[in-house]
C-alpha cells in the first residue's frame, strides 16, 4: 500500500485535548482515516498528487464528503473521486462493521422501548437522529448477511491446534432476561497464526450444544487437529471426544491450577500456586511427575482436597508434554481464547442486555470477524519446523486420545 502521510504535531494534539476530549479523539480519528483514503487513492492511481509517473492509470476528479459513525461521534471523511474508474476503499467496510453492529443493536433497543438512558445518550451522540423500525431492519439484514457468510465459509487447510470456550451474555427473550451461552472456537494454522473458526449462540453450554457446534466446524472442513485445549466442562470434553475421537484433550493449565489452589486453605495458596507453576514449566514428563509427587507430599496433611484434585487432573493437564517444547507454551492454556472473550465483553459492554439472540450474533460476529482480520496480520506464535516435528508424535497423541476416551467411559 502507498505510504500514509499523517502530519500531526505535539502542539496540535495538546491543543485538541485541552478542549473537548471527545471532540479531540474524533478529530484525530478523522485525520488518520483521511490519510488512509489518500494513500488508497495514490495506490489505485499509480501516482501521488501532482506527480508525473508512467505508472499512472487515472486522474483525480475532486472529492466528496461522507459521514462515518464511530463511538467517538460521527466524523466527516473526504473521499477521493477518480475520473475513469471508481475509487475503492476498505475504510468504511472494515472500520464500520463492528461499529455498525453496535449501533444497530442499540437502535434495536431504542425502537423496542427497552433502551437504558445511557444507550439513548450514546445513540444521540453517535447518530444525532432517531431510527425507524424499517431502517433498523434493513441494517440488520445487511449485517446478518456478513456474519452468515463468515459462519458458513469453508475452513481451509489444517489446524493442528484447537481451542474452545464459552461465555455468557444476557438478552431478552419474551418478557424475561435470560443468559445465552456464546460458544467460540479458534484454531492455529501450521504457520503459527490464530484464526477464529466460528461461534454459536446457544441456550446453554451442554453436551448437545457443544456437539452440534463442533460437528458444524468439522462439516465445514476443520481437519488436521492434533490437540484440543479447553477447560474441564463436562459437556465440552464429551463433545470433543465424540466429534474428534482421534484428538487428545489438553486441560487448560490455568483453569486446572485455580481448581487445585481453590481447594487449599488461603494461607497456603500463594506457595502452592508457585509450586504448580514450577511443575508446569518442567522440561520433561519425568520431572513434572517428580514435582507433582513433592507437592503431594508437602500438602497431603494441610490440603488433602487440593492434593486429590492434583492427582485426578494431572495427566490431562500435562498432555502438552508430548509436544515439541517450542509448541507447549502456546497451547497449554486457553488464554488466547480467554483474551478474545474478554475483548468481546469489552466491545459490547455498553449493551448490558441485548434485545434478542439475533443481536448477540450480529454484534459478536462483527467483533470476531475484525479480531480475526487483526490476527491474520499479527505475529506468528510458532513456526513450521516445530509443526513438522509434531508429526513424529502423532501416533503417541492418538494413543493418549484413545486412553482418555476409555477412562471417560469407565468413570
Amino acid at each position: 500500500m502507498a505510504r500514509i502521510n499523517l502530519t500531526l504535531d505535539q502542539d496540535e494534539i495538546l491543543s485538541l485535548l485541552a478542549g473537548d476530549t471527545g471532540g479531540a479523539f474524533a478529530a484525530l480519528l478523522q485525520k488518520s482515516l483521511n490519510a488512509v483514503l489518500l494513500a488508497e487513492s495514490d495506490e489505485q492511481l499509480g501516482a501521488a498528487r501532482y506527480e508525473r509517473a508512467e505508472a499512472r492509470t487515472d486522474v483525480r476528479n475532486g472529492t466528496r464528503e461522507r459521514p462515518l459513525a464511530t463511538r467517538v461521534g460521527t466524523i466527516e471523511l473526504t473521499v477521493p473521486r477518480h475520473r475513469n474508474a471508481p475509487f475503492r476503499t476498505l475504510v468504511f467496510d472494515n472500520y464500520s462493521r463492528s461499529e455498525a453492529a453496535l449501533v444497530t443493536t442499540m437502535a434495536e433497543m431504542v425502537v423496542s422501548g427497552v433502551s437504558t438512558a445511557k444507550v439513548g445518550r450514546v445513540m444521540e451522540t453517535i447518530c444525532g437522529k432517531s431510527f425507524s423500525k424499517q431502517c433498523v431492519s434493513e441494517a440488520c439484514r445487511d449485517l446478518d448477511a456478513i456474519v452468515g457468510e463468515f459462519l458458513a465459509r469453508p475452513i481451509e487447510g489444517d489446524h493442528p491446534f484447537l481451542m474452545a470456550d464459552a461465555t455468557y451474555i444476557k438478552c431478552r427473550e419474551g418478557h424475561r432476561v435470560v443468559a445465552k451461552a456464546l460458544l467460540v472456537a479458534i484454531g492455529f494454522t501450521p504457520d503459527g497464526r490464530k484464526e477464529v473458526l466460528g461461534f454459536e449462540v446457544a441456550d446453554a453450554e451442554t453436551t448437545e450444544s457443544w456437539t452440534r457446534f463442533l460437528a458444524g466446524l468439522r462439516r465445514r472442513g476443520l481437519s488436521g487437529v492434533r490437540l484440543a485445549t479447553t477447560d474441564a466442562h463436562e459437556g465440552l470434553v464429551a463433545a470433543l471426544q465424540s466429534v474428534f475421537p482421534e484428538v487428545p484433550w489438553q486441560r487448560c493449565q490455568a483453569h486446572f491450577a485455580r481448581n487445585v489452589v481453590d481447594a487449599a486453605p488461603k494461607r497456603l495458596r500463594v506457595g502452592l500456586r508457585g509450586e504448580l507453576a514450577e511443575m508446569f514449566n518442567a522440561k520433561t514428563m519425568a520431572e513434572a511427575r517428580r514435582r507433582r509427587d513433592e507437592i503431594a507430599a508437602d500438602y497431603a496433611g494441610a490440603a488433602p482436597r487440593a492434593v486429590e484434585r492434583l492427582d485426578a487432573g494431572f495427566d490431562d493437564a500435562m498432555t502438552v508434554m508430548e509436544l515439541p517444547e517450542a509448541l507447549r507454551r502456546v497451547v497449554r492454556t486457553s488464554n488466547h481464547l480467554e483474551r478474545l472473550n474478554g475483548e468481546v465483553k469489552r466491545r459490547s459492554s455498553v449493551v448490558k442486555v441485548f434485545p434478542n439472540a439475533d443481536s448477540i450474533a450480529r454484534l459478536i460476529g462483527a467483533v470476531l470477524i475484525e479480531e480475526g482480520e487483526r490476527w491474520a496480520a499479527g505475529r506468528r506464535l510458532f513456526y513450521s519446523p516445530a509443526v513438522k516435528e509434531l508429526q513424529g508424535v502423532v501416533p503417541r497423541l492418538e494413543v493418549i486420545a484413545r486412553e482418555q476416551r476409555q477412562l471417560r467411559l469407565a468413570a
